[in-house]
């Protein structure tokens, strides 16, 4: 049973990386991509690309260190 549950908890875990890495790529495409690509990205776009998803990934640890941050202040 517990090994069931820690597979389960893993998938579940991958689905949900698979999920997010699926809307970052769609928005920061969305976003930055404003021509027909060609073999490589324009300048603009490739720096809005990275800077898109250096945003994401801030905000993604901010959101996860604030929820850690209050679960650990519900557990004590």
């Amino acid at each position: 049973q517990k090994e069931l549950a820690t597979f389960l908890e893993r998938e579940q875990a991958q689905a949900r990386i698979n999920s997010t890495v699926h809307s970052l790529t769609s928005m920061c495409w969305d976003k930055c991509v404003t021509g027909t690509p060609g073999s490589s990205f324009a300048r603009k776009e490739e720096s809005c690309l990275l800077n898109c998803v250096d945003r994401f990934m801030d905000t993604s640890l901010f959101i996860i260190k604030t929820i850690e941050g209050q679960r650990s202040q519900m557990q004590s």
